[in-house]
């Protein structure tokens, strides 16, 4: 393809990309949301659409170097936004605005020593370029870390929008930079124009359009970060609901019973490394459909929620049960399927507000307070 017509197909993918991400931050900024998700969803809106019309062809250099303290700081931005949409159990913690000020501030320096050092803002560039892959490789371990588990169908397509705009972005705007050779040399500059401008712009393109179709398609309710939107804004249902039974495919009422059989009279929750496939093999569905069975049909966004909560229930039965008073704790963790210590008590003083301990002290002593039932958060 001739270079005009690449020019204009880059052109073309910028503005359509730029447009939706300053129409999800209209949307966003109506809402007037409060939780992280919606948050880093809208900061993440507004760099993608600044970051499309700075980098783009024929846009002055000076446009880039204003808006680079801001923009360098995306990656970081992008991180936590894929943390918050990918991780139900993510919360934004002091340390997180550091990294994001530290990285703002490098930015400046590199802009700001342009006059009078240039050589401290060619080792803050590159600082920030490190930084940029850092934070990218970062996103992408998160989006393949838990993508096995994820149950909500538009969430799994979304992360495939999130890799491609990781691999795009390392190897079009962040990798050139680190290395010895200048990227405009190899045709992967991304504010020159040609190959690399238009893989940047296609990669934008396709999160914004991933993206917005999450935010504003039907059943967006089902996915994330929408369900924690409107629960901000007092529209829709709370995030871990279950959209209305008119609004979804039906599931299967045969498949829930035996999968209710296989969780609660054969326990196959306590074996060990199960998986949704290998669940799926016991059931002899597709995979898919047992995915939509437990998310659309019990309303659990992840398939370690769904398992938890047999795990927790038989954990807590051992732990109040007075036979089993001298069994560690750690063997009943195992038990009941956990591989080890740390995410049995993560997962159980969630959803019981108590450590193991206290709540074995608390059942065994028999008293008006004991619990009496296990708090499940089925949407985690």
């Amino acid at each position: 393809m001739h270079d005009i017509g690449l020019t204009a197909l880059d052109l073309g993918l910028r503005g359509a990309a730029s447009g939706l991400f300053t129409m999800m931050v209209l949307v966003l900024i109506r809402l007037r949301p409060g939780n992280c998700q919606a948050v880093l969803g809208l900061a993440m809106s507004a760099g993608g659409a600044g970051f499309a019309v700075a980098t783009a062809p024929f846009v002055p250099p000076s446009t880039f170097w204003w808006t680079l303290p801001i923009l360098s700081a995306q990656p970081v931005v992008f991180w936590l936004w894929a943390r918050a949409a990918f991780d139900d159990d993510f919360a934004l913690k002091p340390w997180h605005g550091a990294v994001w000020l530290a990285v703002i501030i490098l930015g400046f320096t590199a802009s700001l020593s342009w006059p009078m050092w240039p050589l401290v803002t060619k080792i803050c560039a590159k600082g920030l370029s490190v930084a940029a892959v850092a934070f990218s490789l970062l996103a992408l371990v998160q989006t393949v870390r838990t993508w096995r588990d994820d149950l909500i169908a538009r969430r799994r397509l979304l992360r495939v929008a999130v890799l491609v705009l990781n691999l795009g972005f390392i190897i079009v705007v962040a990798g050139p930079a680190l290395l010895p050779i200048p990227g405009h040399e190899l045709g992967l500059a991304a504010n020159t124009g040609g190959l690399g401008s238009f893989i940047s712009a296609f990669t934008l393109c396709t999160l914004a359009i991933l993206a917005s179709w999450n935010l504003f398609g039907a059943n967006a309710a089902t996915a994330l970060p929408t369900p924690a939107i409107l629960a901000a804004a007092g529209v829709g249902e709370p995030q871990g609901a279950q959209v209305g039974a008119g609004e979804r495919p039906a599931v299967a009422p045969l498949l829930l019973r035996r999968l209710d059989q296989l969780m609660t009279v054969e326990r196959i929750y306590r074996r060990e490394g199960l998986s949704i496939g290998g669940l799926a093999a016991e059931l002899n569905v597709p995979e898919y459909r047992l995915r939509q069975a437990i998310n659309e049909g019990l309303g659990y966004r992840n398939f370690n929620a769904f398992l938890n909560r047999y795990r927790l229930e038989d954990a807590k039965s051992a732990l109040a049960d007075p036979s089993q008073r001298e069994v560690p704790v750690l063997t009943i963790a195992i038990d009941a399927g956990f591989q080890s210590i740390g995410p049995f008590n993560r997962a159980f003083k969630t959803a019981t507000g108590m450590t193991p301990t206290e709540f074995r002290r608390q059942a065994l002593a028999g008293g008006a307070d004991a619990p009496t039932d296990l708090r499940i958060r089925q949407g985690d």
